[in-house]
């Protein structure tokens, strides 16, 4: 097996993490690998806004606001360091909105293998209110600007259950034109 594959069948989601992170420098270089995603036209329409400290408190604040709440939700709480995936459309007669949108997804998924196989938890966290206006707002959101979600990000607990993902039978995703898909198994 090469190292690719065995990160991504290494991976797994961490719900709960250590309030470890890691810096801002060690983010870079991640950050650059995860640009190296499949990008038609080199738009690069995707940005990433780090969370840290008070930052994760406005956007409790803000997700609160958003549902008709008061004070602070928790739920940024729960990593020391988030990182919001922001899809930045950029006009083109190439490449349509769901497009850019795939893109920046992907760099969010090759930034999580990567942090994970840089030995920290990840978990990817959406919600009806990253579509919301005081969401947008506290992320600096421009005008063609949407956020996906935000990778959670901590050290990895000592203690933690290495959870198995099931495998996936790929002949149930991968067929040929003249064949008609297996039926999933329940």
């Amino acid at each position: 097996m090469t190292g690719a594959l065995e990160a991504v069948l290494a991976r797994r989601s961490w719900s709960k993490v250590t309030d470890a992170a890691p810096t801002h420098e060690e983010l870079l270089p991640l950050v650059a690998a995860a640009a190296r995603v499949a990008d038609h036209s080199a738009l690069r329409p995707w940005r990433l806004v780090e969370l840290r400290g008070e930052d994760r408190v406005a956007l409790g604040r803000a997700i609160n606001k958003s549902q008709g709440e008061k004070g602070v939700s928790s739920k940024p709480m729960r990593a020391p360091l988030l990182v919001a995936v922001v899809v930045s459309y950029r006009k083109s007669g190439k490449v349509p909105r769901w497009e850019q949108e795939a893109v920046a997804s992907g760099v969010a998924h090759v930034l999580s293998l990567l942090l994970d196989e840089a030995g920290w938890g990840v978990f990817w966290r959406t919600g009806s209110y990253t579509r919301s206006r005081s969401v947008a707002k506290m992320h600096g959101l421009g005008k063609d600007e949407q956020l996906l979600g935000w990778l959670y990000v901590g050290g990895k607990p000592q203690r933690a259950r290495a959870g198995r993902r099931k495998t996936v039978d790929p002949r149930t995703f991968l067929s040929r034109p003249d064949e008609k898909p297996r039926k999933k198994k329940k």
